[in-house]
């Protein structure tokens, strides 16, 4: 039996995080041993191909090098690769509440680049993200935001639109909150044309060089929500 889904169930009002944070206080009631408590964290990755690994060999996607750096910082952690190709905010709302099972103690979402691709409204777009949340918040789990750079290709005002849709529902549902999933490919102060050496061929989608330069930059706000998940934040 895994202790937390239980723990989460019966400290629903404190929130996931904070159920890790009471544990204790419920163990000898459940007559459980504390040993239990050791299990990985479990995170679901929701999003696109950008999570889902798309042109790159299973280990050196998004998930795999993810969870492969937190380990090497000795975090036990489980990343679930919850991302489909050519997925929408709409296709990742379809999908996130079956996809948050008992075991999954946080989420962590990437989606709106096929949004951003089909020039679809910032409206709906919004709308879905905010009921993503919504599930997440509903199934007690901690969250991180992984925002995404509108080109101007559609003007600057669905740029504005697009791009606050991020910050503005983070800042709402309390979540973590990363701006820019391609930030690590930027060199500082450079040209951000040079981006394009870590991308495959089609311009979309990072090479595996790419994917680890991704993970450098994100990963310390990943440890954060397993702070936070834990307790310990």
């Amino acid at each position: 039996m895994r202790l937390y889904p239980l723990l989460r169930r019966a400290l629903g009002s404190y929130g996931h995080g904070r159920a890790r944070g009471k544990a204790a206080a419920l163990i000898i009631g459940l007559g459980v041993a504390a040993p239990v408590m050791a299990e990985p964290v479990e995170i679901l990755a929701l999003g696109d191909s950008l999570t889902q690994g798309y042109g790159l060999p299973v280990d050196e996607g998004f998930v795999p090098q993810l969870e492969a750096w937190l380990t090497e910082r000795g975090h036990e952690v489980k990343i679930v690769n919850g991302g489909v190709s050519g997925d929408t905010t709409r296709g990742g709302l379809s999908r996130v509440a079956w996809s948050l099972t008992d075991e999954i103690d946080a989420m962590i979402v990437t989606l709106g680049g096929n949004d951003l691709l089909r020039g679809l409204d910032p409206a709906d777009s919004r709308a879905n993200m905010r009921g993503i949340l919504e599930e997440g918040q509903a199934a007690g789990v901690e969250m991180l935001v992984i925002g995404l750079t509108a080109s101007s290709n559609y003007g600057l005002e669905y740029k504005e639109d697009f791009e606050a849709i991020y910050p503005e529902l983070s800042e709402e549902f309390g979540t973590l909150y990363e701006p820019n999933f391609f930030a690590g490919l930027m060199e500082e102060g450079g040209d951000p044309s040079l981006s394009l050496q870590y991308m495959q061929a089609d311009g979309i989608h990072p090479a595996a060089e790419g994917v680890a330069r991704i993970v450098e930059a994100i990963g310390p706000r990943v440890e954060e929500l397993i702070a936070q998940v834990e307790g310990t934040s």
